[in-house]
């Protein structure tokens, strides 16, 4: 079997605030992720799914445990290396878009390509291809504020792409959404994903959607365990 490309090992996390409790967010929490897999988490919220998320995407360190991308231990890195890795080798969307107001749809599909040191020309066309995959080549030169809901994730999830990362982390990217473009949207993530044969974890708490997945994982009191 081929190495997974992320790898989560016995990852703890508590948070200690002033005048409270500790709470104990994740208690060994383990999981892989191979190569062309789309795998979906599943937890209500405030069970530690975004926690974990940010953990696995260099957002966030963990107490006690390891990250593993490609056989490699990221707790090993410097700041500027886990950077670089997060920039390159990892992509996020986020229930709310995020997208930038000022630019159009384009722009903000080629902006993490420039800060990558892409030049303008190859960013751009990068851009216009990844909002055609996702039906968009019509609406390239809009604002977000003249786009709907769907449109708008729907250039978030170019966005993450952008760089041609190896893992995508998706956390719970149609909540914001009513259930019939929620599932039209998921659709064009699934077919994005498939058509580049990336590596996708998915924070839902929608089980239909995460029936439509290769696996399902269960967050439950810190650890995660298979969703049967």
């Amino acid at each position: 079997m081929n190495e997974p490309v992320l790898a989560l090992e016995a990852i703890e996390k508590t948070y200690r605030r002033a005048l409270a409790a500790p709470v104990h967010v994740l208690a060994g929490a383990s999981l892989t992720l191979a190569r062309g897999e789309v795998v979906a988490l599943v937890a209500p919220s405030g069970a530690g799914k975004s926690t974990l998320l940010h953990i696995a995407g260099l957002l966030d360190q963990p107490d006690a445990g390891r990250v593993v991308i490609d056989g490699r231990d990221m707790g090993s890195l410097g700041d500027d290396a886990r950077t670089l890795a997060r920039r390159n080798r990892i992509g996020f969307v986020y229930q709310f878009h995020h997208l930038l107001p000022e630019f159009t749809a384009l722009e903000n599909v080629a902006l993490p390509q420039l800060a990558n040191g892409a030049g303008r020309a190859r960013a751009a066309e990068r851009a216009r291809d990844l909002l055609a995959r996702v039906g968009l080549a019509e609406r390239t030169d809009h604002r977000p504020a003249a786009l709907s809901g769907g449109e708008q994730q729907r250039v978030a999830f170019c966005r993450a792409m952008a760089n041609a990362p190896q893992i995508l982390l998706a956390d719970e990217p149609t909540g914001n959404l009513d259930p019939g473009t929620s599932d039209q949207v998921f659709g064009v993530l699934m077919e994005l994903v498939r058509g580049t044969g990336l590596a996708a974890l998915i924070a839902t708490h929608n089980l239909e959607l995460a029936a439509r997945m290769d696996r399902r994982l269960r967050l439950r009191e810190g650890r995660v365990e298979a969703d049967d």
